[in-house]
């Protein structure tokens, strides 16, 4: 399983995981997460490896598509970015200004 894939997955169930059932939540969480494998997870749901890899997929899809219109993740990944620009630039043009670096900061802690 590739790294990046993991990753995604990963972040898109932390973002939308609520939306899904609980068994696409579970059987996500087992593959992705917790790296369980597809024969582990049919075991423990005494279900075929095939159901199991058929619902992996069809939950991909469905976080694909949460994603694809709602944007939750995309605009987080974006809203750091420009956090951290904004930090840097503050503390090089602005290093005294204590009220706008803890302004910063609090955006900082509403994004974790």
């Amino acid at each position: 399983m590739e790294i990046e894939k993991t990753n995604r997955m990963n972040a898109l169930f932390e973002f939308y995981s609520t939306l899904l059932t609980e068994k696409q939540m579970n059987y996500m969480e087992m593959y992705y997460a917790d790296d369980f494998s597809l024969g582990e997870i049919a075991e423990e749901y005494e279900v075929s490896r095939q159901a199991v890899y058929d619902n992996i997929k069809r939950t991909e899809k469905i976080l694909e598509e949460y994603e694809k219109k709602l944007h939750l993740f995309s605009d987080y990944v974006v809203r750091g970015e420009l956090l951290d620009k904004l930090r840097i630039y503050v503390k090089e043009t602005y290093p005294k200004d204590e009220t706008m670096i803890n302004y910063i900061e609090q955006i900082q802690e509403v994004e974790e």
